[in-house]
């Protein structure tokens, strides 16, 4: 494999940062992985079982074979306290054979801040040849978006916020406020709801979080409400996304039941969630959560569970935190091959209570039920 034979050229070698349980702080079930890190935003296994991740200030790392490795180093537009920076990443579906990892950033160009989407090649311990696959996303201090994923039609999606400018979302000329479709190359997919648009559902404010529900193939997605502005309450929601459908952002919030907007799945009402990345559980290590939506919150500093009707997805069933406050701000999950539940936490963001393990990947190996 590739990360098997490193180069000191092209390689920055780091201290062994696999840890054993951690102290009595830790919560009972879980692991640290990874610590010390600088805000790590997104994560992906490779099928070699390699993890590669993205710290908020410019780097995308892996880990292999219990050692951390820097692939990238990138400028970016990153400052604590904002939102902005080396956000999203994922692996190409043929990773095995093509070596791409996609990443999203935000850079600035002429005092404009913008975001991008690229893909680059893995070769031995670097990654080159960018390839710019979307660009000019607004950017700004705030509302990024940022995720990106492959679904299981083998499109890319992209998740973008509207830069707290409100009439962005609604805005079709915009890439603002948006989930995008894209082919993984870049072009347009024939069959996107807006010819030539990588467009998929507009009127989102700032959706952080997007996965696909294990038996359906459905598209769900996380989205920040608007708390503390113009006085209203938080109203984070998760969407079941449809192609073409308006979700609402500026025009209504919450549930309203008006015939030109999608409903939310879940709408937090006065409840703080800022939900950033989900995943479906599709693994049977944890029969408990199988096919559960897993939500990492910032803001409400816990994971979610929701538990879904098996005959009817659009019924929840149950809707419950675990970890409450015992991690902090929890940014991404993702399910590993090894089919534990791994998370990272964002306390180093200016907006946590970092402890001096901060920042930290966390793998769950016995859950709460």
């Amino acid at each position: 494999m590739i990360i098997k034979h490193q180069s000191t050229l092209f390689c920055i070698k780091e201290k062994n940062l696999m840890s054993v349980m951690r102290d009595s702080s830790n919560p009972a079930g879980t692991e640290i992985v990874v610590e010390d890190l600088e805000i790590p935003w997104a994560m992906d296994f490779s099928p070699d079982k390699r993890l590669f991740f993205t710290e908020r200030e410019g780097r995308v790392k892996v880990l292999d074979d219990n050692n951390i490795s820097t692939l990238l180093e990138i400028r970016v537009e990153a400052k604590r306290n904002d939102e902005g920076g080396l956000l999203g990443l994922t692996l190409s579906p043929n990773f095995t054979s093509d070596n791409y990892i996609y990443i999203y950033y935000t850079y600035s160009e002429q005092s404009n801040v913008m975001n991008r989407v690229s893909r680059f090649t893995l070769l031995h311990s670097e990654l080159i040849d960018e390839k710019i696959i979307i660009d000019k996303i607004p950017g700004g201090r705030v509302h990024n978006g940022g995720r990106i994923k492959f679904g299981p039609d083998g499109k890319l999606y992209v998740t973008t916020g509207e830069i707290w400018q409100r009439r962005l979302a609604q805005d079709l000329s915009s890439l603002g406020g948006k989930i995008l479709r894209l082919n993984p190359d870049g072009s347009i997919p024939p069959d996107n709801p807006w010819r030539e648009s990588p467009i998929f559902s507009y009127g989102n404010r700032n959706s952080q979080g997007i996965d696909w529900h294990p038996i359906t193939g459905t598209l769900f997605a996380s989205e920040h409400g608007p708390s503390g502005e113009n006085n209203w309450r938080a109203h984070d929601e998760i969407n079941i996304i449809k192609p073409g459908k308006n979700y609402g952002w500026p025009e209504v919030i919450g549930s309203p039941d008006h015939p030109d907007f999608e409903n939310p799945l879940i709408n937090t009402g006065d409840e703080t969630w800022a939900p950033s990345g989900i995943c479906f559980y599709s693994g049977n290590r944890f029969i408990e959560w199988k096919n559960a939506l897993l939500v990492a919150n910032l803001r409400g500093r816990h994971l979610r569970v929701i538990k879904l009707d098996g005959s009817d997805y659009e019924k929840v069933l149950s809707s419950k935190p675990v970890y409450n406050g015992e991690l902090g701000r929890l940014r991404d999950v993702i399910m590993g091959p090894d089919e534990f539940i791994y998370l990272c936490t964002s306390n180093r963001d200016g907006r946590g209570n970092p402890m001096k393990e901060d920042d930290m990947i966390i793998r769950i190996t016995n859950p709460p039920v």
